[in-house]
């Protein structure tokens, strides 16, 4: 194996040194395996304690996954989802770990957190206050966040509100006092706050995204549970044994279809032009601004699924005050669903496919993105500056955009085509292929191994990604 060592001026912890004795390590070659990356990031001091801190947070995590909260009937509210489903709560139960089901401290989990930024995202959009914050650099975002942590206990207080509503409509408190009632919501809006607190120690202290690893923990502390439900269904016989290998065929091309969607861009290249700055000319050089072509990710999906299932839960807090209503609009969310026939399938991804450019279009200012360009002298090889640029970037990223919605209808509908496939969803258990779930797994790996692979080039290994 090479072995590339520093030069005489290289400081400590570059050009492969360790900082402790001037030893080298390896450098990662073109046939070392996966394994050896992993054992070179683990060999570096700084690396491996961020990546322990964010392992112990795990921890933390799972074991307040498991602190139920009292005079609430967990036996009774795990068989209701297991009959039915669960309305909207199953989308907060796929992001909390299970955590909603049982009821525990975690219950809420991260998604008022989700749903506060995305409305502060609109908000800096729409309000000239909060983007003129937004430019004002760090402090502006400072700014901006404390606004969203604010906003964050305010929505999961809300949402606590509303499930113990739930909660007591379909008769699963076990005590009707008010105190107990405020006791619930405070305990589900603190979980919310310490999952908060969380993510931002492990974004300050570990590696990778905070809040984002949170998810992708809650989701993956479920996957054993799912592994034995589907065994236990083969051992049953109530699902055949070719019916698994769908199942997992399905699940590996799902993961290497997200892998490739979300490491695609479009790079549109950059002319830099010669400037001078004080008493030196710059110079100028080509660069690319990279365009992803899934650059919603999966809130597009967190949206549509929001109204398919609101009727179902309409239907639920109604049960007990209208019957009749509450039947009416059980039928409804029976019959708009998306894995009931090809029209409903289809209209679910035209809702995707229309939050997908709107999200898209309050992210991604293309107006301003040229104005800049034009402002510090670069320009688009070909395209004048100005309007001209704008109307080429606009036209580019809404084909690119186009992609990456139909991309995510159809991970979206396979969590409906998959069990419907395999006999592994509805009321036999769960299914290993959860578009949603996949997606935001795989693109919160993604995401982590970057940052992993950022600190190990630094260090002049080869990391993880060729």
């Amino acid at each position: 194996m090479a072995v590339k060592r520093p030069s005489a001026n290289a400081p400590s912890g570059f050009g492969g040194g360790s900082g402790a004795g001037g030893r080298t390590r390896p450098a990662r070659t073109a046939n070392t395996p996966f394994v050896e990356a992993i054992r070179a990031a683990f060999s570096i001091p700084e690396l491996r304690k961020r990546l322990q801190f964010v392992f112990l947070m795990f921890a933390v995590y799972t074991l307040g996954l498991h602190i139920p909260i009292p005079s609430v009937d967990h036996d009774a509210l795990e068989n209701y989802f297991k009959t039915n489903g669960g309305g909207i709560l199953s989308l907060v139960d796929v992001f909390s770990g299970g955590a909603l089901r049982n009821y525990t401290v975690f219950a809420m989990g991260i998604i008022p957190y989700i749903n506060a930024s995305i409305i502060m995202q609109l908000l800096t959009f729409a309000l000239p206050n909060l983007q003129e914050m937004a430019k004002e650099g760090e402090s502006g975002r400072k700014q901006i966040a404390k606004y969203t942590r604010w906003l964050t206990v305010a929505l999961a207080a809300v949402q606590g509100v509303g499930s113990v509503m739930l909660l007591r409509s379909m008769g699963l408190l076990l005590n009707h006092s008010p105190f107990i009632a405020l006791h619930i919501v405070m305990t589900l809006a603190g979980g919310t706050a310490f999952l908060m607190w969380l993510g931002e120690q492990i974004t300050e202290k570990g590696i990778g995204n905070g809040i984002s690893l949170i998810i992708f923990c809650g989701i993956m502390v479920r996957l054993p549970y799912q592994l034995v439900n589907v065994f236990q269904l083969v051992k049953a016989g109530s699902v055949a044994p070719w019916q698994v290998v769908v199942l997992i065929v399905a699940f590996f091309a799902t993961v290497i279809a997200v892998v490739f969607v979300q490491l695609g861009q479009r790079k549109i290249p950059i002319q830099h032009v010669r400037k001078i700055v004080g008493n030196r000319m710059t110079q100028g050089g080509t660069s690319y601004l990279p365009f992803r072509v899934a650059s919603a990710g999966v809130i597009p999906i967190i949206f549509a699924m929001s109204i398919q299932l609101m009727p179902m839960t309409l239907a639920q807090m109604f049960a007990s005050w209208n019957p009749t209503l509450s039947q009416h609009m059980r039928d409804f969310s029976d019959a708009i669903s998306p894995g009931r026939n090809p029209l409903t399938g289809l209209i679910y991804a035209g809702i995707i496919v229309f939050f997908t450019y709107f999200y898209t279009a309050v992210t991604m200012n293309v107006e301003q993105i040229a104005d800049d360009l034009k402002k510090y002298g670069s320009y688009i090889p070909g395209i004048r500056p100005g309007k001209a640029t704008m109307e080429y970037l606009d036209r580019v990223m809404t084909r690119i955009t186009l992609a990456g919605a139909v991309f995510l209808a159809l991970i979206a509908l396979m969590q409906y085509w998959v069990p419907a496939l395999t006999g592994t969803g509805g009321a036999n258990g769960f299914t290993l292929v959860g578009g949603t779930s996949l997606l935001i797994v795989v693109g919160v790996a993604l995401d982590t191994m970057q940052a992993i692979e950022a600190q190990l080039l630094m260090r002049n290994y080869e990391g993880f990604i060729k």
